[in-house]
């Protein structure tokens, strides 16, 4: 099921992602702990909505599955949760 841009992004944010500076469509991981990761995604240029291609994309980017990254950016997974997720890739 596709899901707004904007939503995508804004809970992107929320949940630890930063606006790469050098390309708005870009977002960076840092951890709670300010540590900047190797785990970056993407949006799309256009479109209000994102694809469920894309999403299956952005879900491998960020280390997971498109159901708990769906879940991650529905706000059902806080931040701390997804580190907990990914914590073989932080250390």
């Amino acid at each position: 099921m596709p899901r707004d841009k904007r939503k995508v992004e804004s809970a992107l944010e929320t949940k630890g992602f930063q606006r790469d500076e050098r390309h708005h469509h870009y977002f960076l991981y840092r951890t709670q702990a300010g540590k900047l990761t190797e785990i970056r995604t993407r949006t799309s240029h256009s479109g209000k909505e994102i694809d469920t291609r894309l999403l299956s994309r952005m879900a491998q980017q960020c280390q997971l599955n498109r159901s708990d990254f769906l879940a991650l950016v529905d706000c059902t997974v806080s931040q701390a949760d997804y580190e907990i997720t990914i914590a073989d890739l932080l250390n």
